[in-house]
């Protein structure tokens, strides 16, 4: 039973580790062990990394170390997209080598070594087309459009020039440092699409999370199906239970049945286990970023009201402590014999702070369900055609 383990520590290892990365940062985890490990693999590992380096090449190497960093992180570059079709091609490679063998098989048709194909061949379209479209650059000829597109709120957003572009910034924009460029509608900047997601794009990257959530599924079932054609061809179970006296429940033929898996078809396992972490995440991603459509909002954005939020917290506990200190110090100039207030009920008679879905309905932008997923689907800015000169003049 050690390589079942073995797969097992796999499995869990991999999704700790791909969980406390991308996920670890969120106040779900704040002070959890997956938080800490966050702060080790994004900051921590590389600190140790580089004091190793500084210690055995000295100041020039630490100099590279932070021109590769500026390079990878702080620079648009192909390395992570490099990455995507490396995976996507390898996954794919190792299902061919190890599972097409058994296709056609006793419950999957021979039509899925096709369809996985353009299975595939559609997830990489999207990743191209989210990649290397444009998501909404503004600049000097475009800008009054999207001034007129979206109006200031004066909440999150209010009239302001862009300190790069030297350009009047429209509400909902964003200056990408690593692009250079202000983007409409910015939602955040993809290192795997090289790409930033904005106004004009959010459909594909949208679409795409939804789509490679289905692959991995797609893949993990069809993986699933092979095995279990396999133990119906090869009559596994009969032979445990006639040839080894072995009981007929699924309580005593489950580890055998497992240990037979694991030994004959390692490979197609890992894979799968693989593609079922991945599912996981990429559901909760998608399901994000659909929030955020249906309520057209932001990453971005949401960064902003939660800054807001804490702002307005700030306000409203400086304010209950000054009426508070206020109150006591008119009690004690009138000299009062009033009995002394419970801490409890005063406790729960201080001032609340509005709760966040009152504050976020003072979003403008959003229209309603429909609306905002049709603003996603066709652009507002596809949607006009303006005269710069007119908007200049008029």
């Amino acid at each position: 039973m050690g390589v079942q383990w073995l797969l097992v520590c796999h499995g869990l290892g991999t999704l700790l580790v791909v969980v406390s990365f991308l996920c670890g940062h969120w106040p779900i985890f704040q002070g959890t062990f997956i938080q800490r490990l966050h702060k080790f693999l994004t900051f921590g590992a590389f600190d140790y990394f580089r004091r190793f380096v500084e210690f055995v090449f000295g100041s020039r190497g630490t100099n590279a170390l932070y021109l590769t960093q500026y390079y990878c992180c702080d620079r648009p570059n192909p390395i992570l997209q490099a990455l995507y079709l490396a995976i996507v091609g390898g996954t794919y490679y190792l299902i061919v080598y190890s599972t097409f063998n058994y296709i056609p098989g006793h419950y999957m048709g021979g039509y899925h070594k096709y369809t996985s194909l353009l299975a595939v061949g559609i997830g990489i379209l999207l990743f191209l087309l989210t990649s290397f479209s444009d998501p909404g650059s503004i600049n000097a000829e475009n800008v009054y459009q999207y001034l007129s597109l979206y109006p200031y709120d004066d909440i999150i957003y209010s009239e302001k020039e862009c300190s790069t572009c030297k350009i009047l910034k429209p509400a909902r924009s964003k200056h990408c440092s690593i692009c250079d460029r202000c983007v409409a509608r910015f939602d955040h900047h993809c290192g795997w699409m090289n790409n930033c997601i904005g106004e004009k794009n959010t459909l594909y990257f949208v679409m795409f999370l939804l789509w490679h959530f289905f692959l991995c599924v797609y893949g993990t079932v069809a993986i699933g199906l092979v095995l279990a054609g396999r133990l119906k061809e090869l009559e596994v179970v009969y032979i445990l239970t006639a040839y080894y006296g072995i009981e007929n429940s699924f309580r005593s033929l489950a580890p055998h049945v497992v240990q037979w898996l694991v030994s004959s078809y390692n490979t197609q396992i890992l894979v799968m286990v693989f593609m079922a972490i991945v599912s996981m995440l990429l559901s909760g991603f998608f399901g994000y970023h659909f929030s955020l459509c249906v309520s057209n909002t932001t990453t971005n954005e949401t960064f902003k009201w939660e800054d807001y939020l804490s702002w307005q917290r700030k306000v409203k506990e400086a304010k209950a402590s000054a009426e508070s200190l206020k109150a006591s110090l008119d009690d004690l100039s009138q000299e009062t014999t009033k009995p002394q207030e419970s801490k409890w009920k005063s406790f729960f008679k201080r001032s609340r702070l509005e709760d966040d879905n009152e504050i976020t309905k003072n979003n403008i932008y959003d229209r309603g369900f429909f609306q905002n997923l049709y603003e996603i689907i066709y652009p507002l800015s596809s949607r006009h055609s303006f005269s710069t000169h007119k908007l200049k003049t008029g």
